[in-house]
């Protein structure tokens, strides 16, 4: 390296540094200023604030819940009802996906039914699962699971289906095994889809989560929605929703990072 390029990688690494912070930070800025924006109405006079409470009466619900242990206690309950039906969500779609998307009369038979299964609406399911399963623990899980099941079996299904014939054809050019064939070429070629469909099923995993712990659920998030409905705390049901939303967007961002190094070999466009 001659002194000059490192001189100029030196002048220029502050720079870089500097934009690796402020690309997160810009998705900080709308939420922030929404929540401004109704904080200066509400002192303002421009509304009550006793349907949607002002970010400074959140905060302080917060702390309170916090101070309490009642908000971790919840957020724990949630985080771990998510967290088990995610991965036995996960474990039966992209089994379930890769059998039907590699097999041509797999498809046929399982595909129609599993299609049908996924127009009905996670509501509706929770009756059959109580009756099956009972209120506690199990029910919600593999409701939860069922939410994150479709996505990821789509997703996988969709990528081995759309591999590319030709890279495939390489593969057996050269010899490859079995399974040196899944490793080298079937596994980085569904990789993206897979990964967007964990990302996909994971959300719904969250959406499916409230429905599960709006029923005999004595713990979690969903269960302080309702409280707060009906004690009439609107503080309370939007610091619940809050919650909801940091913690799925923490979630999404753990995936993101762990399948970021799987990923690297992507020749992809780059945004600015």
């Amino acid at each position: 390296m001659t002194a000059a390029h490192h001189a100029a990688t030196e002048r220029f690494a502050p720079k870089a540094r500097l934009a690796a912070w402020a690309r997160p930070a810009l998705g900080l800025l709308l939420p922030t200023a929404l929540a401004v924006a109704w904080e200066v109405a509400v002192r303002t006079g421009l509304s009550n604030g006793r349907l949607v409470p002002p970010p400074s009466v959140i905060w302080q619900t917060f702390s309170d819940l916090a101070a309490t242990g009642e908000l971790q206690r919840h957020a724990l309950a949630t985080l771990w009802r998510v967290a088990c039906g995610f991965v036995f969500g996960v474990a039966a779609g992209t089994l379930a996906g890769a059998i039907t998307g590699y097999s041509g009369p797999t498809h046929r038979l399982l595909d129609p039914s599993l299609q049908a299964l996924r127009a009905i609406p996670s509501i509706a399911w929770v009756p059959m699962f109580i009756l099956w399963f009972g209120i506690f623990e199990a029910s919600k899980i593999i409701l939860i699971a069922v939410g994150v099941f479709f996505p990821v079996y789509l997703g996988v299904m969709g990528a081995v289906v759309s591999v590319d014939r030709k890279i495939v054809e390489v593969g057996r050019a050269f010899r490859l095994s079995g399974a040196a064939m899944v490793r080298r070429i079937l596994l980085p070629a569904v990789m993206p889809a897979y990964v967007i469909s964990l990302r996909a099923g994971l959300g719904l995993g969250w959406m499916f989560v409230v429905a599960a712990e709006f029923l005999g659920a004595s713990t979690g998030l969903g269960f302080l929605l309702i409280d707060g409905q009906q004690l009439g705390k609107p503080a309370q049901i939007v610091a619940a929703i809050v919650a909801f939303a940091i913690l799925g967007k923490s979630t999404d961002w753990l995936i993101a990072l762990v399948a970021a190094p799987f990923l690297r070999w992507e020749d992809r466009f780059a945004r600015a």
